[in-house]
Order: C-alpha cells, then structure tokens, then sequence
C-alpha cells in the first residue's frame, strides 16, 4: 500500500489550521530566535536553502509576536549550537537528561525509537541483549540522535563489538538498508519514514520496512528546547508561553497524521 501525499495542499491545511493560533496575543520577542534545524522527516524538510515542514511552519505562524530564522545543520552540528548557547532553540527533540541542562523542554507529542530493517525472515528481536547477541547484524544510525539511556548504551556496546556505522541523516541511512550495507537501524519510525517519502532512490522502501519495537526504548517526550544561555529572561518566557500554546492547540498531532500514513504513526508518535 503506497503513500502518496501533496505537500503543497497538506502545507495549507496546516497553516489554516494555524490561523487561530497565530491570533492570539504573546508577548513579543526582542530579537530574532535563531533556530538551526536538520533534516527529520516531515518534521523538518530541507531543499537546498528551502526549509519547510510541520515545525518551521508552525514556528512561522507565531511570527507576529516572534521572528525566527532558520538555517540548516548536519545534526550533530545542531546539538553542539545548542550546548554551547548558539541556538536559541533546539526542535524537534526527544527529551534527555544532558539536553536539560541546556535548555528548558516544552513536550509536544510522545515518541519512541525502534529498531528499523528491511522486511525479512529474520527470528524478531526482543531486546537490546538480544540484538548484541546477534552479531552479524549490523547497525547504522545518525549522528547526534539521542533517545536516552538505553539507547546510548547499546551505542557503546554495538561500537565495542565493532558493528556500528555512523551516518550524517536518515536518508543516508535510508539507502545503507537498501543497499544491505547496514541491516538495522533504530531511530523514530516517522524519521525514517518521512526521510524516504519523496526520493525516488528509496521512495520504494516506505511499505516494506519492518519495525520492532524494544521494552528498552520506551515511549517518551518530544518537543523543543529553549536554551538556557543564549535567551534573554523575557524573551525565554516569551517562547514559553507560546509554545505551551503551540502544544495545548493540538495542531501538532492533526500535522502529523496530515504527513504520515497512519501505520507509521502507530509504531512512532503519539498525541498528548
């Protein structure tokens, strides 16, 4: 079963749908937010020096109150800007315990990794012990991706035993499953997906991916980060109040469903 899906259209779905929320009355920012952003699914689409999708549209739509500029980053450059207080704000983001001390979280919807593979007769993996028991699988993830605890365990495990490839972004990802470089991978499944939709090198992969999910890599908060040291106090309560707001409407949920077929939803995302 194919996904076909008409940006353009979806876009203005989404912005009318912001409509209301744009009205509302925040206070006003003092400067322009610096928001650095990479490649993550339908959440962030980047095209050359083209930023779109269902976060920078929403950030767009608060304009009135809060200018933002946006520019693109190799992710792992993005959690540097961020710890060092070069961006202002560090969306989407799955809360960890390192990236609060950097920033205050605002949640937006529940997310969880899984493991990630190409359709197979392969027995199912039902844990992280088990995935390093099976050592001739190998793995690729993206660098700078953080699900927590557990996920940087394996991290360190899978490096130890000499199976880990490290890669700039899911679509590069994407095509080392392809290509049966790499067997697995584990990131959110709307990531990946997302990734794959409108290339035509992997478009073919999204209806034949196999997601597995880990007790491990439980169900946990994605959002977007405030810094704690590039803000201003005003300006940080400012961002606050608006982007509780932005996670109270709702539209973050409805922009999801409008992206993502509703089988991928269910193994990645959902609403709060």
């Amino acid at each position: 079963m194919s996904f076909q899906i008409n940006l353009p259209a979806l876009r203005i779905l989404l912005l009318c749908s912001l409509m209301a929320l744009a009205q509302q009355a925040f206070a006003v920012c003092s400067r322009v937010i610096s928001v650095p952003v990479a490649a993550t699914g339908r959440s962030v689409l980047i095209n050359g020096d083209n930023i779109e999708g269902i976060y920078p549209d929403i950030l767009r739509s608060l304009g009135d109150a809060c200018k933002f500029t946006l520019t693109a980053v190799p992710r792992a450059r993005l959690e540097l800007l961020f710890e060092t207080g070069r961006a202002d704000l560090l969306i989407p983001a799955s809360r960890t315990a390192k990236r609060d001390e950097h920033g205050i979280f605002i949640p937006l919807v529940y997310n969880r990794a899984t493991l990630i593979s190409m359709e197979s007769n392969r027995p199912v993996i039902v844990s992280m012990q088990d995935l390093l028991d099976k050592k001739d699988l190998k793995v690729a993830l993206v660098r700078g991706f953080d699900y927590g605890p557990a996920y940087q365990d394996i991290i360190k495990e899978l490096g130890k035993q000499g199976r880990l490839y490290f890669d700039a972004d899911p679509l590069s990802i994407a095509r080392l499953l392809k290509a049966g470089i790499s067997d697995l991978t584990i990131m959110a499944p709307s990531i990946l997906a997302g990734a794959i939709m409108d290339d035509a090198r992997v478009q073919d992969m999204l209806d034949k991916l196999r997601y597995e999910p880990l007790p491990e890599l439980a169900w946990g908060d994605s959002g977007v980060y405030i810094s704690k040291k590039s803000l201003s106090n005003e300006d940080r309560a400012a961002l606050k109040e608006m982007l509780e707001q932005v996670a109270k409407s709702g539209v973050v949920w409805k922009s999801f469903q409008r992206y993502y077929p509703a089988h991928v939803l269910k193994e990645s995302i959902r609403p709060r």
